[in-house]
């Protein structure tokens, strides 16, 4: 694996020296834009909106909107809005991990020691897995500050972006009644039904069929022919009684 940010994790007085590398790939099937009358592939170019001709990349600068004129950016205007930050996963607290909601999660990444046998390494992944807790720190990844939370994997250190709450929508544009009664029985039933099909979390059960299936139909489209596809038969329920509805769910998930 290549790194893609190398500074340092520090929590306290105590300083890490680390690397980042990236611990999600992706599991999709990448597919080409094509000109349907020939099948060349599509590229994209930087165009000028004024000339219409192609801009260099080295030519290209980013600029923020500000009174009807552009204000340029440089790399070192984002290195300064956060100096002491571009090279600190800075540790500012401890939390309990259940206490961040999902909704939070963004994209997570390994850490590394820049040396061997390091003691403070190993002494953080040791105490976050024996407090159960993790921390909660700021750093900055390509120009822009991150809010990440710190927690033990195996024994590595991984660092999980979140959003900042700002991010987060707010539900009460939604239209969702919040005054619906449910009966003490259908609570229980429903109860019931999420207690038989509780089990341990155990991602590596689930798999990205639809990409297998599409592979299929692409090979079978190869050889001029055309996929078996797999038709899905949702499961009705007899009656429009919620509680019957729960009770047959129960029966069928106890007959499988």
């Amino acid at each position: 694996m290549r790194s893609i940010w190398k500074g340092s994790l520090g929590f306290g007085l105590v300083s890490i020296p680390v690397k980042l590398y990236s611990a999600i790939q992706t599991s999709s099937l990448d597919f080409d834009m094509l000109d349907s009358r020939d099948h060349a592939r599509i590229r994209y170019q930087r165009v000028n909106e004024r000339t219409h001709k192609e801009v260099p990349y080295d030519k290209i600068v980013k600029g923020y909107k500000l009174n009807d004129d552009y204000v340029i950016m440089e790399d070192q205007d984002f290195e300064d809005a956060a100096p002491e930050k571009s090279k600190v996963i800075e540790i500012e607290s401890f939390v309990d991990i259940e206490d961040v909601n999902p909704m939070f999660y963004e994209t997570s990444y390994y850490t590394e020691p820049d040396t061997k046998n390091n003691k403070a390494y190993a002494l953080l992944v040791q105490a976050l897995i024996k407090s159960k807790k993790a921390g909660l720190a700021r750093f900055v990844l390509r120009s822009t500050e991150s809010l990440c939370i710190v927690h033990p994997v195996d024994n590595v250190l991984v660092v999980t972006r979140i959003r900042f709450a700002q991010e987060i929508r707010s539900t009460e544009d939604l239209n969702v009644t919040k005054e619906v009664t449910v009966s003490k029985k259908e609570l229980d039933m429903g109860l019931a039904l999420i207690n038989q099909y509780a089990e341990h979390f155990d991602v590596s059960k689930f798999k990205d069929e639809y990409d297998d299936e599409l592979l299929k139909i692409i090979q079978a489209k190869a050889k001029g022919k055309r996929a078996t596809v797999k038709k899905l038969k949702p499961q009705k329920a007899t009656g429009d009684d919620l509680y019957d509805q729960l009770m047959q769910s129960l029966n069928t998930k106890k007959g499988a």
